[in-house]
């Protein structure tokens, strides 16, 4: 395949057209920040459920059973916490709280409930309103108060709304929950909305400050809103805080590796082009930004400031060697535009890898990261060095300040020595050495198979806690002030029901059929392990439950249920539907259709798992017990939902993780046959990339960082950025062995390739690195885990890859004959002027 023509037309167009081309790249950037005014956000976590079996599942479960979360309505949590919420003070607390919400006609409350409530109507069952439980309870003795908690402690909702700690025989709690019903505009429901809002976060953000007013100050008003709310915060936040850190290290190392002032100038220009253009290709395209989207601006950093310093040190190689400036930028772009077509084809094959993805957010990254890789390429190929042709010959007419033009890692500096350890080894013992890297390379393998996942609202909050100098930053940096993660963290403390205590199984089938209510009564029969055992069966809700309490109350009903039970286990097997239209008719009928629908076509039932039981464990036994049932019946909840989308961010990493080291394998073997008549240098160039996989993942593992939504995508990723420093270091190899002896081609290509490469690993590491700083985790985590691949990266390729190409040399002369396969479709580089 004669591709030099198609190089050597770019060549011209840079050099001799250098102008046009400049302003055909302007044009366009003005173009493409046309888009950048559309760009919506999509934050939270619910943009990672969408579309998982268990997920719709538990839509439906909160459709048909929470009125709270039905379309067009939302819901407020009022949490409440004291030495005892269950006292009578507390609760008149609360019942006012909830007064004052009702009577606010901005809030657009439907109603009200809590376990105030509940205790008020049980002292007197006419007092359906807030104001009449006010004065219930106001009329009522302390004895009085406790003795109806006592009877209401048969009630499952009334006890599902208390802490853990409830004791019913001291009519005492710690904590309890309040829901306050909305109803939002037509059309528009709970979930967050544009911006990473949501409908509610102004309703409940008003819901605070009167609550607040009303001198309750032991009452937390939560929800989605708020979540939606610091979702998005953080985001910002993080934002706010590691780019300029990281504009910062950006500038300080690219005034080291271009040590001239116009020339760094142009490569901020080149930086900053490829992100508006990536992110005007979002708002022209529709994609939202997500938090997943924030690890693509310091990937295109990390590319693009490695692209540019190899294009301005290579072009100052040939400067050195007293070329003028069109013939050293066609030896330069000669050169560099099939090594940064490498690096785009194999990067574009990492990023792409996440598209395999069943995630949107992931699939959504994996796109638009490719996509601004392919920009990156275009800007640094082609728009970048026919800027500095304009820039150099812009000198030669006007006083420009000049200041070092010296190609990093040049002959006989200090640095050149440090950079070919690496070529001492390959010269001394290469064989020995692999070796001994290929048995750390298994032994950090072996070790990564240990690293966990995981899928949680924490991945995406900030600390409880954010450390001391965070807090101290002046405006703009200083953060929000955060208080959804000490929430969280209090109702996983003091509630078994929230973030994971309990699964929930949806059952769709004819609930009238006569064994409808004994499939639910013997799926608790023998639990798994992780499920909380009560006299010897799951502890478990279901309409069950309810039929059982209401029972026991009222002797009616219980004759009713005796006359149905054949096998007398007070579960009834017949006339199933007048057992369901006595509850649906009587006090009880809220209860039932918490867990029946009216239509008697699906029931939930709810499972309490064991604290100390792991999510993956609590899933895997949801499912079997959903498996018990002949109707259908799908495992859910939230601890169920989570887990799945970790399950699918495991299966998502190892995939795009083949896909990727396969798909680069294969490219770098097509490639360096068509370039080279070589296809083995591919395998060659992967070796590196391999051991850089193994060596990040075992480090994952060490640090206790886990696969989670955005960390999931790291190991593709690494094959992406680390190809990058190994086709440098093995073009460079190829083209320089054209016209040197083994050692001599190695020595040169890492005084050259490895200077840019030094240049641009610590660049990039300190640049990325800044996330850590961020107060959103998983990007923290995504800014450490990139940084070390890079290390890695680059360590591999100046160390490593030289006694691979040692010995892949020694291995090719051997099988082909001496010299034979390096005569094999062999390209030779001639700038144009020099054949004379």
């Amino acid at each position: 395949m004669n591709y030099q023509r198609y190089i050597d037309w770019a060549d011209d167009r840079i050099v001799d057209d250098s102008r046009k081309v400049v302003l055909a790249f302007l044009v366009v950037t003005l173009a493409f920040s046309a888009g950048l005014g559309n760009i919506s956000t999509n934050a939270g976590t619910q943009q990672f459920t969408t579309g998982l079996p268990a997920e719709e599942a538990f839509e439906q479960v909160n459709t048909e059973f929470s009125p709270a979360f039905s379309a067009d309505t939302g819901s407020t949590q009022l949490i409440q916490d004291g030495t005892n919420v269950l006292s009578k003070p507390a609760m008149l607390r609360m019942l006012r709280a909830q007064e004052k919400l009702e009577e606010h006609g901005e809030l657009r409350v439907t109603s009200t409930s809590s376990a105030a409530a509940i205790v008020a109507r049980e002292l007197n069952p006419s007092a359906t309103t807030t104001e009449a439980q006010i004065r219930t309870l106001e009329r009522s003795t302390d004895s009085e108060v406790d003795a109806a908690v006592r009877r209401a402690a048969d009630n499952p909702q009334f006890t599902g709304l208390l802490s853990n700690d409830f004791n019913r025989e001291s009519a005492s709690a710690s904590a309890t929950i309040g829901v306050v019903t909305h109803e939002l505009p037509a059309g528009l429901s709970s979930g967050s909305g544009q911006g990473g809002t949501s409908p509610l976060t102004d309703i409940q953000r008003q819901a605070e400050f009167t609550v607040d007013a009303t001198g309750a100050g032991s009452i937390t008003v939560f929800g989605s809103g708020i979540l939606a709310e610091e979702f998005s915060n953080v985001v910002f936040d993080s934002l706010i805080l590691t780019v300029p850190a990281a504009l910062v290290f950006i500038l300080l190392f690219l005034s080291i590796a271009y040590r001239d002032l116009a020339d760094m100038a142009l490569g901020l220009a080149a930086l900053f082009m490829a992100i508006v253009w990536t992110f005007g290709f979002m708002g022209l395209a529709g994609i939202p930004f997500s938090q997943m989207l924030i690890a693509v601006p310091p990937l295109l950093l990390a590319v693009g400031i490695d692209f540019g310093i190899h294009a301005v040190n290579r072009y100052r190689e040939e400067r050195e060697e007293g070329r003028d400036i069109g013939r050293s930028m066609r030896i330069t772009t000669d050169q560099l535009l099939v090594a940064f077509g490498i690096v785009t084809g194999t990067t574009v094959i990492g990023f792409l890898a996440n598209v395999s993805s069943d995630l949107p957010p992931i699939q959504d990254f994996g796109y638009v990261a490719s996509v601004g890789i392919v920009f990156t390429f275009l800007i640094f190929g082609v728009f970048l060095p026919a800027a500095k042709v304009e820039l150099d010959r812009l000198r030669d007419r006007y006083p420009i300040p000049t200041f070092s033009q010296r190609p990093l890692g040049s002959e006989g500096s200090k640095l050149s020595g440090v950079l070919r350890g690496g070529v001492v080894i390959a010269e001394r013992a290469p064989v020995v050495f692999l070796l001994v890297v290929l048995v750390a390379t298994a032994g950090a393998g072996m070790y990564a198979t240990g690293i966990s996942t995981s899928f949680s609202q924490d991945d995406f909050l900030p600390p409880e806690d954010n450390p001391d100098w965070i807090e101290s930053l002046p405006e703009p940096f200083a953060p929000s002030e955060y208080t959804v993660t000490e929430t969280t963290n209090f109702l996983d403390e003091r509630f078994t029901s929230s973030q994971g205590g309990q699964v929930t199984i949806y059952v769709e089938g004819p609930m009238r059929q006569d064994d409808a209510l004994e499939q639910i009564y013997r799926a608790g029969d023998d639990p798994p392990e992780t499920f909380v055992r009560e006299d010897g069966r799951a502890d478990s809700t279901s309409i069950v439950t309810v039929i059982t309490n209401r029972a026991e109350r009222d002797p009616e009903f219980r004759a009713l249920v005796a006359r149905n039970d054949q096998n007398d286990n007070g579960v009834p097997d017949s006339n199933l539907e007048e057992i369901y239209d006595y509850l649906l008719s009587s006090s009880s009928r809220a209860q039932a259709l918490d867990y029946i629908t009216e239509d008697y076509r699906s029931a939930r039932v709810t499972y309490q798992v064991e604290g100390d039981a792991s999510d993956d464990a609590a899933a895997a036994d949801a499912r079997e017990v959903a498996d018990r049932f002949r109707f259908e019946a799908t495992a859910t909840g939230s601890l169920v939902v989570f887990q799945a989308v970790s399950d699918v961010i495991f299966e998502s990493a190892i995939t795009s993780l083949a896909i990727a080291l396969t798909g680069t394998a294969v490219f770098l073997l097509f490639i360096y046959w068509v370039i080279e008549g070589r296809p083995s240098l591919g395998l060659a160039n992967v070796v590196p990339v391999v051991i850089t996989v193994a060596l990040l993942a075992g480090t994952m593992r060490y640090l206790g960082i886990p696969l989670n939504a955005i960390t999931g995508t790291m190991l593709a990723l690494t094959i992406g950025l680390g190809v990058d420093y190994s086709v440098h270091v093995v073009h460079r190899f190829a083209d320089e062995s054209h016209e040197a002896a083994l050692v001599p081609a190695l020595d040169r290509t890492v005084r050259g390739t490895g200077g840019a490469l030094l240049g641009s690993m610590l660049t990039t590491v300190f640049g990325i690195g800044v996330l850590a700083l961020a107060v959103f985790p998983a990007i923290g985590q995504f800014g450490i885990l990139t940084a070390l691949s890079i290390v890695y990266a680059f360590l591999t390729s100046l160390l490593v890859l030289p006694s691979v190409l040692v010995v892949w040399y020694r291995a090719t002369n051997v099988w082909s004959g001496i010299g034979g396969l390096r005569d094999l479709g062999r390209r030779q580089t001639v700038a144009p002027g020099d054949d004379d």
